[in-house]
């Protein structure tokens, strides 16, 4: 999947969201995208890198403690 077929996933699925509202105003839109975006990023990272913490942490661009962080609040620890 090219960047531009992930944006428009992305962009589609908050068209649908924002549609699905009906009227009513959004709330939270950044954290609920970030977190419905953020733990699949770290499982599949995680699987790929044979849960190397380090390797994952370099390959997101990410700190170490910052991922364990994230990995933490996520639940995959």
């Amino acid at each position: 999947m090219s960047r531009q077929q992930l944006d428009e996933c992305v962009r589609a699925s908050l068209e649908a969201y924002l549609r699905d509202l009906d009227g009513l105003e959004p709330h939270g839109m950044h954290e609920m995208l970030v977190r419905a975006v953020e733990k699949p990023l770290l499982e599949m990272v995680m699987v790929a890198s044979d849960n190397n913490q380090s390797k994952a942490a370099q390959w997101l661009g990410l700190n170490r403690n910052t991922l364990r962080k994230k990995l933490l609040e996520h639940q995959l620890l």
